[in-house]
């Protein structure tokens, strides 16, 4: 079972910073190491959109090959490949307002128009 799940982070207000993580973001930009750690979790997908200097990841994740949070974060901090780019990429994002000490806080679904009744005929 695909699962989605959804992430927001803000960047630095500096639309040369904001061009640097695009650029750090094109194909090949990422270090092939991190990009086989998020597919050793299980992620099939995932994008990020920006508006602004507002981001939004979403992930798709193979339920079945998913592991737990806590997993999770000790093979990332026993990864120097990943350490070093959430450092670098650390250097671009600013927490959103609510949550100081956070990047890429997942966010709740509120609307689903599969949930809504269907009445078109």
């Amino acid at each position: 079972m695909i699962v989605r799940r959804c992430f927001a982070v803000d960047l630095l207000d500096d639309a040369e910073m904001i061009a640097r993580y695009r650029r750090w973001h094109e194909p090949g930009g990422p270090p092939e190491a991190v990009n086989d750690a998020i597919r050793a979790d299980g992620v099939v997908d995932l994008q990020i959109w920006l508006v602004g200097d507002r981001m939004f990841m979403i992930m798709e994740q193979d339920s079945t090959l998913a592991i737990d949070p806590a997993t999770k974060a000790a093979r990332d901090a026993a990864n120097p490949d990943v350490q070093a780019w959430d450092a670098l990429m650390r250097t671009f994002q600013r927490p959103l307002p609510f949550a100081p000490d956070s990047t890429w806080v997942e966010m709740e679904r509120v609307y689903s128009l599969a949930a809504q009744p269907n009445d078109i005929t």
